[in-house]
């Protein structure tokens, strides 16, 4: 059963399953140097999604959660989960804080230790 990644309690270990599309966004929209493009790997995207600096935070939260090994398959271990602020996540082995409200969009399937 999956269920939100700051949803683990302090010691659990979880695979990651998804990301939901709050993270993600695939509507079009204009950068202001006369091309439209899509995200969310669309074939029909301009390749311009690393170098613009006009992208919307979800976007830019969703590319750096990747970035820090935050994506299907990858399992995590919950260092600190105290019911407010960041997550501390171990992730291979590193250690990385996560907003909550980005861990609640991300879906883990709990591995039983």
């Amino acid at each position: 059963m999956m269920s939100p990644l700051a949803l683990l309690n302090e010691g659990e270990t979880g695979e990651i399953v998804e990301r939901a599309a709050g993270l993600d966004h695939a509507h079009p929209h204009h950068h202001g140097h006369g091309h439209t493009h899509r995200h969310g790997g669309h074939a029909d995207c301009c390749g311009g999604c690393k170098t613009c600096s006009s992208h919307g935070t979800k976007h830019q939260a969703s590319d750096h959660l990747m970035n820090m090994g935050l994506r299907p398959g990858k399992q995590v271990e919950m260092l600190s989960n105290r019911g407010a602020g960041p997550l501390v996540l171990r992730v291979d082995e590193c250690r990385i804080a996560v907003a909550r409200g980005a861990a609640m969009k991300i879906y883990v399937r709990r591995i039983e230790g």
